[in-house]
Parts: C-alpha cells; sequence; structure tokens
C-alpha cells in the first residue's frame, strides 16, 4: 500500500508540472491578443499601486524627519508594504490559509545615524535554514520588533550586528552577528555564511552555510545548499543539504526543481527527513502581483518515510 501511495503521490506531482508548462504556454500565446480594454484595466491598477505606495511613502518620511529634524538623505523612500495570502495543503489534513501584512517602514535619516528598521518578523532568523527559505511550507511567525544594526565591509566580507527588540510582553531581546562575502568564479558563485545569535527564549546559537551557484546557461542554473544551525538551549543541530535546478521560463515565468535532505543530532545524529518539490514562480504585474504554486511530496522519519503530498499556494501584492 505504501508503495502504491507513493506512487500516486509522484503522478500528482507530475501533473502538476504539466499544468504550469501549459498554462505558461497558453499566457504567453494570449500576449498579443490584449486588447486595449485590459491595457487600460492594467494601467487602472498600476496606478492605483502607486498611489497607495507614495502614501506609505509620505507617512514614513513625516515621521523620519520629525524625530530626525533635519534631512540628511535624499531621495525617494524606500518604504515597503506586502500583502501575502497563504493556503497550505497537506494530505490528511484540514487546508490552512492565512493572510499577513508585512510592513517594513524605512527611516533613511534616522538610520543614517542608528541604522534602525522595523519589521514585523525577524528577518535574520526567518532566513536560516531551507525550510524557511526554499520549501516554505507554514506561514512566518509574526514577531513585532525594531532592529538597531550596525554594517560594515572588511575587504569582500559584509558584517552585520544586529541587536532586536521584540514588542511583546514581556520585551524580548535578540542578537544577531553575521559574516557573509560571495566569491565569483567564471562559471560559479560560492557564498559562505556565519552567524552567531541568542535570544532570551532560544538562547545562545550558531548558524553556518556554504552555498554554492553554478550558471549553466541562459535557462538554467543549479545551486548547492548546505547550511547547519546549532541551538545550544536545545542541544539540537540541525543540517540542510539539497540541490535546486532553476529554470528561467521567460520574463515573468520561472520553475525550480529542488531536493532536500534534512538531518539532526537528537538523539543522535541521523536522517530525519527528505523533500521533493516543485516550485512555479509567476509574475502578473511587474513589482505589483506575483504568485507561487509549490507541490511538494515529504518523507519523515515519523511516517516511516511513507510519501506525504502537499501543495502551497501563495499571492503576494506588493506596494
Amino acid at each position: 500500500m505504501s508503495g502504491g501511495f507513493q506512487s500516486k503521490s509522484f503522478k500528482i506531482l507530475l501533473l502538476f508540472f504539466l499544468a504550469f508548462t501549459f498554462h505558461t504556454n497558453i499566457v504567453w500565446a494570449k500576449i498579443d491578443r490584449i486588447d486595449e480594454k485590459e491595457l487600460t484595466l492594467e494601467q487602472k491598477l498600476i496606478d492605483s499601486n502607486i498611489a497607495v505606495s507614495k502614501w506609505f511613502e509620505s507617512m514614513a518620511e513625516g515621521i523620519d524627519l520629525f524625530l530626525v529634524d533635519k534631512q540628511i538623505q535624499t531621495g525617494r523612500n524606500q518604504t515597503n508594504v506586502k500583502i501575502e495570502n497563504s493556503t497550505y495543503s497537506v494530505e490528511g489534513q484540514n487546508l490552512t490559509n492565512e493572510t499577513s501584512l508585512i510592513i517594513n517602514p524605512r527611516f533613511p535619516n534616522l538610520e543614517k545615524y542608528w541604522n534602525l528598521k522595523f519589521t514585523t518578523y525577524d528577518e535574520q532568523e526567518d532566513g536560516r535554514g531551507a525550510s524557511k527559505t526554499y520549501l516554505r511550507q507554514a506561514p512566518r511567525q509574526k514577531n513585532y520588533g525594531a532592529t538597531v544594526g550596525l554594517f560594515k565591509k572588511f575587504g569582500e566580507i559584509r558584517t552585520a550586528f544586529q541587536p532586536r527588540i521584540e514588542l511583546q510582553d514581556p520585551l524580548n531581546v535578540s542578537h544577531s552577528l553575521a559574516f557573509e562575502t560571495v566569491a565569483e568564479m567564471e562559471r560559479y558563485k560560492i557564498n559562505p555564511r556565519l552567524e552567531f545569535f541568542a535570544s532570551a527564549l532560544k538562547g545562545t546559537g550558531i548558524f553556518q552555510a556554504i552555498n554554492f551557484n553554478f550558471t549553466l546557461n541562459q535557462i538554467y542554473s543549479l545551486t548547492l545548499i548546505n547550511e547547519g544551525t546549532y541551538i545550544e538551549k536545545l542541544h539540537r543541530y540541525s543540517v540542510s543539504n539539497g540541490i535546486s535546478l532553476g529554470q528561467g521560463i521567460s520574463q515573468n515565468d520561472a520553475v525550480s526543481y529542488s531536493f532536500f535532505v534534512f538531518s539532526n543530532n537528537r538523539d543522535n545524529y541521523h536522517l530525519d527527513s527528505y523533500s521533493l518539490a516543485v516550485s512555479w514562480y509567476h509574475v502578473v504585474y511587474k513589482k505589483i502581483l506575483d504568485f507561487q504554486l509549490t507541490p511538494h511530496l515529504d518523507f519523515s522519519r515519523d511516517r516511516g518515510f511513507a510519501g506525504l503530498g502537499g501543495a502551497t499556494f501563495q499571492v503576494t501584492i506588493n506596494f
């Protein structure tokens, strides 16, 4: 029965991919037949997005100038607002849908002194591990806070020290000290990263990664991912190893094929799970509206490595 279930799951995954390709061809075949009325509607959507963006930017600029009392930085304010609606489906479980609002107000004049930034989630923690970057299958944990960062570049090494105050009761403080660089070779890039972090809830920890990106040709690229995270309070070392093949279909469409292996040391170092995924990313309106569909097939130790299918669908609106 387990073999039949896995075969069925693989067929579902293949069906998703064929549907992706078919839809992409239809979309580009219809581009030349867009009439004037549709272009007018598109322009209205773009104008509305610009109006909302400018309102957020002017509000942030007013707060910025009020706090600093003089203008140091000039140019357009880079405040951005993002609305995400994510739907998560896993075999045998209820459908999960969540809409989140991500506001990133930028105060360039204030940041000239303090490098201050406000976010609705912990950007540093969100970037640790392939399960949060390449294979996200659950909503981000909402965690409002302010970061006072110090950024410095020593040669080719980028250094960032970012204490973060989390706006909760009681207040929680976390710290991150990261070193990162990118070594560019003729046909590939190497991206090593080392981060020391600490928080009141999870204790101290360390994250290390060394990823390789190969440009195969104008359409395909290959990324090798090697990441590990150690959390002292849990005495847990989690490792992610994977490969992701990216395919550029058009200016607005891209597909990636990924395989990841996850391991940890509790109680002894062992294989915990592995996952297969195909992700299709499509830009509906440039820098305004996009969506991503990711069917995946997961094999975990807790289930005896029997296949468990699922899919994630995310729509994003940017202002």
